[in-house]
């Protein structure tokens, strides 16, 4: 992000994630089509493309390693002809991208391309196609986008749909095009791959991972509130607001503009995380690397520690005295360092719950460490507000006392349990073979149970107070533990424990499984080897990657695509991480499905491509990169890097269905948890490689 947007964004950052918040839905380009007879059997479509101030549109012709040109595809048809090529009839604008590092054709404010058609067949001629386009302003690129046109040449209607269902591969041959109805067809021309596989899909996933996220952050922040250091301090932060008050419309004001500084200035750090983190090789290190995953475990052990009573997190106590002294002032300018101070005052208790999120969204998108913050600082700051409006609600809040210990100690140790997570996180990166499923699970179950013992009262931290009698709350919680430590037992032994299998180790890495005890093709996985004999035994990388519930494939494309060419069969494309939990999730709630099972197995080749993987590629197989010009020496960078220049994505988990030659069967999908859709989808890419 440039210095304009950092700067823009520590002035006001709450405006600036309620316009990041929208950012999903950007549409700076709006298509018109229309027509003109220029002869008898002649005529010329003219396509008007009017942009956005600040945003820009790409020329047809652009070097490689740049952004997806614009580009026109007409469906194949024996009624017309194109005459020539599309024509660009704007003036093009050639100036220095600094998004791509080169200089670029391009056009501003509107954009104009003709394309000449000669007709040969008499009466009514209907013309369709699509033209896929990429645009970009001085920040950020939106994903390449489909606009559809069709044309009526005898009545001189146009239609625009605004959707496409339209999705593109590059071959030799020319390029096939997928409709909604599943049936393919062969489109003269040539383009790049890396623009066809952007799905509408993927990106709800993602909105409803971000939407996921939100509402953790924001149960979190009301977490945040039920703590030692800042319920007490409720009463006392809105008597600052009710004195020396004139009138109770000035107290409101000072409220409001209490609460939005909060919401403010827990946004801000959002912020600073989002722009440390942006780009995919940064996030990839975040989510992957070793040592980040280190330093988040032993920060994890550290928060938990603080919650269970060993030590305090306490900033400099002049920060506190400084800010103090601001809000004694007086004035609305007072209620933006009252804020301040109670943000610093109660870190020690809020300090691990934001450290925690921030941890957990740094390897995610960009946006996620600001929507987090954002709701987090949302529910922090909504009963101080609530509660300075309404000063008569106070009467009905509980008081304080042992029971604000007992729920930091509670999130101590769910605190501790996701600790765990960036420790397997290592284990399976670089392929340690230390930390087990089996491992993980009872490290798990030994936690959890303590919880559960500790909510009786059979468990006693420093600070906790006496517990004469349990109360009803208190007996819930316990039961839900140990009913979840119930619940987590059968995995030691290889069930498949789906509601949590986006937070525990795959079951590929499952030391003893019950289930192949009995002799079970679907998990076993051992006899299973039906169609290649020893070719998937001894495919590269098999020793220490693995499917799961026993499947047979490859871990690297060339190998794969070339075993799918010597044997006709399509093929799965299974863009996945060891660290991605929606992967885990796909695996566990869908692929496990017999229905699901069944077809994977016996229709479909699968290639997994582990995209954080740190294999080391032998020195004859590094390559440099077309996309941003970095040498890739590890096997989770190539298959990141086949991934973003090919499909112009890097979300996992991301499925692709193709043919032998690397042609698409079907839209490839992201991550969806509705089974039966999956199993439609395979369907439907065996009933388009058989035509």
């Amino acid at each position: 992000m440039h210095h304009k947007a950092i700067k823009a964004a520590v002035i006001s950052s709450f405006i600036f994630i309620t316009l990041s918040a929208f950012g999903q839905i950007l549409d700076p380009v709006d298509w018109k089509f229309s027509q003109e007879k220029t002869g008898d059997n002649e005529y010329t479509l003219t396509f008007t493309a009017s942009i956005e101030n600040r945003w820009h549109l790409y020329s047809q012709h652009l070097p490689e390693g740049g952004p997806i040109p614009t580009s026109f595809y007409f469906e194949e048809s024996e009624q017309y002809q194109l005459i020539g090529e599309v024509d660009e009839v704007s003036e093009v604008e050639e100036k220095y991208d600094a998004s791509f590092s080169m200089d670029l054709k391009m056009f501003s404010t509107e954009a104009v391309f003709k394309q000449k058609i000669l007709l040969v067949s008499p009466g009514n001629v209907s013309l369709s196609g699509s033209v896929e386009y990429m645009s970009c302003d001085d920040e950020r690129c939106l994903p390449p986008t489909d606009e559809e046109f069709s044309f009526n040449l005898a009545s001189a209607t146009v239609e625009s749909p605004q959707t496409s269902g339209i999705q593109q591969a590059e071959t030799g041959l020319g390029t096939e095009t997928e409709g909604r109805d599943g049936t393919i067809t062969e489109k003269t021309g040539s383009f790049s791959a890396e623009a066809g596989a952007f799905s509408a899909k993927g990106a709800e996933s993602e909105n409803s991972s971000l939407l996921l996220f939100f509402l953790i952050a924001f149960v979190a922040g009301l977490a945040g509130i039920l703590t030692p250091c800042v319920f007490p301090m409720i009463p006392m932060t809105v008597s600052f607001f009710m004195q020396g008050s004139e009138n109770r419309g000035k107290a409101i004001i000072k409220g409001l503009i209490f609460g939005i500084s909060i919401i403010a200035i827990y946004t801000s750090i959002g912020v600073i995380v989002s722009i440390s983190s942006a780009g995919a090789e940064m996030t990839n290190s975040l989510s992957t690397h070793w040592l980040p995953n280190l330093i988040f475990f032993i920060l994890f052990l550290a928060f938990a520690a603080s919650f269970l009573g060993m030590f305090e997190l306490v900033l400099p106590s002049k920060w506190v005295n400084s800010a103090d002294k601001q809000a004694d002032k007086g004035g609305y300018l007072a209620s933006f360092f009252m804020a301040f101070t109670l943000v610093l005052v109660s870190f020690s208790c809020t300090g691990p719950i934001v450290g925690a999120l921030l941890v957990e969204a740094a390897g995610g998108l960009a946006l996620k460490p600001i929507l987090g913050m954002f709701g987090f600082g949302l529910a922090f700051a909504l009963p101080f507000t609530l509660f300075a409006i309404f000063p008569s609600w106070l009467k009905g809040l509980p008081k304080s006392g042992g029971w604000l210990n007992s729920i930091k100690v509670v999130l101590g140790f769910i605190v501790l349990a996701f600790g765990m997570k960036f420790l397997s996180t290592i284990d399976q990166t670089y392929h340690l073979d230390l930390m087990s499923r089996e491992v993980f699970l009872s490290i798990w179950i030994v936690i959890f149970t303590m919880l559960g013992f500790y909510l009786l009262g059979k468990i006693k931290f420093a600070h906790d107070s006496d517990l004469p009698n349990i109360s009803v709350p208190r007996l819930t919680l316990a039961i839900a533990s140990f009913s979840f430590v119930v619940y987590m037992i059968p995995g030691l032994f290889g069930a498949n424990l789906n509601s949590i299998s986006a937070l525990i180790p795959p079951k590929s890495s499952q030391e003893f499984d019950i289930s192949s005890a009995g002799g079970s093709a679907s998990f076993a996985g051992e006899e299973n080897i039906s169609k290649a004999g020893d070719a998937f035994t001894s495919a590269i990388y098999s020793d220490i990657l693995h499917l799961p519930y026993g499947l047979n494939g490859f871990f690297e494309y060339e190998e794969g695509m070339d075993y799918a060419r010597k044997n006709n069969m399509p093929v799965l494309l299974d863009f996945k991480g060891h660290a991605c939990s929606n992967c885990k999730e796909m695996e566990g709630k869908v692929w496990s499905d017999p229905g699901v099972l069944k077809r994977l197995r016996e229709d479909y080749l699968i290639i997994a491509l582990y995209t954080d993987d740190r294999t080391k590629l032998p020195e004859e197989e590094w390559f440099t990169s077309e996309f941003d010009g970095k040498v890739k020496k590890t096997l989770g960078k190539k298959n990141m890097d086949l991934q973003i220049s090919r499909y112009n994505t890097n979300t996992q988990p991301f499925y692709v269905l193709v043919d032998p030659e690397g042609n698409p069967l079907a839209e490839p999908r992201g991550h969806n948890l509705d089974i039966n859709a999956f199993a439609s989808w395979l369907d439907s890419g065996i009933e388009n490689f058989s035509k």
